[in-house]
């Protein structure tokens, strides 16, 4: 996760370890900022953003290694690490213009690492998620006017538009597969958490969206992450606080002994 040091102001990447009280810092910069880690699907690498050398863009760093992070891409546009794909052959990213354009790009992780792009068109691509399977891609996308989350088919020879559909029905953003492929969740516009139950092999179908709970939209805006069968989420949420209860200042309390029982003043 990315942590804010509170003398700086920049962030810096941190591991907790669900089995362990330790929690590693994995990035060391007091003057730059580290942020939106994806694992390596053998857990040995992160892929992340950084602005040690200009805009947001890409790294990559060993998890437990001693070697600094290697720059995946040079500075261009601002981008943003969404995905890694199962195999391990293909990061998803999207990068930014300065005239709002966004489009998702995929990187590949073996060869000369030229990028090349999923979705190049005047609206808005964001948040692309690889199915477990590695055939299809969720993202979302403006081009009905709102944020909607589509699902299109991964040509993995090369760029090509495939089959696509869209998922959500009223708006949707954050979209993540269950780790059998058979369930996509989404995050509606009016901040609740929908299911999707799906068949993504060598064709995609999908049912219609089910409502699940809503999220807090206070807490860091909604974020979360489920487990591996779906049953179980990690939310990003606002803690309410107890109120302070008041407190009560006696003043010249001796006075209170000398003529009767000690009163709250």
């Amino acid at each position: 996760v990315a942590v804010a040091n509170p003398r700086t102001g920049t962030l810096d990447l941190w591991v907790y370890e669900l089995t362990s009280p330790l929690t590693p810092r994995f990035t060391f910069s007091d003057q730059y900022t580290e942020y939106n880690p994806v694992w390596s699907p053998d857990g040995g690498r992160l892929a992340f953003v950084g602005d040690t050398e200009g805009p947001p863009h890409l790294y990559e760093k060993a998890w437990g290694g001693t070697v600094d992070e290697e720059m995946l891409l040079p500075p261009g546009g601002v981008q943003w690490s969404h995905d890694w794909s199962s195999d391990g052959r293909f990061i998803l990213y999207e990068e930014s213009s300065p005239n709002g354009k966004v489009d998702l790009l995929v990187l590949p992780m073996f060869g000369e690492r030229k990028p090349r792009p999923f979705r190049n068109t005047p609206f808005i691509e964001t948040e692309g998620r690889f199915s477990p399977d590695g055939r299809w891609v969720a993202y979302v996308s403006d081009e009905s006017g709102q944020r909607e989350v589509y699902v299109e088919s991964f040509q993995v020879d090369g760029p090509g538009e495939g089959a696509r559909w869209r998922i959500s029905t009223a708006g949707g953003s954050q979209p993540v597969w269950r780790r059998d492929g058979k369930e996509l969740f989404y995050l509606a516009a009016d901040n609740k958490l929908m299911s999707v139950s799906v068949k993504s092999g060598q064709e995609f179908s999908g049912e219609s969206p089910t409502a699940l709970f809503r999220i807090d939209p206070s807490g860091g805006g909604g974020f979360y992450h489920v487990t591996r069968d779906g049953q179980r989420f990690l939310v990003n949420t606002s803690v309410t606080r107890a109120e302070s209860l008041p407190i009560t200042v006696v003043v010249n309390w001796t006075a209170s002994l000398r003529s009767g029982p000690l009163r709250n003043r």
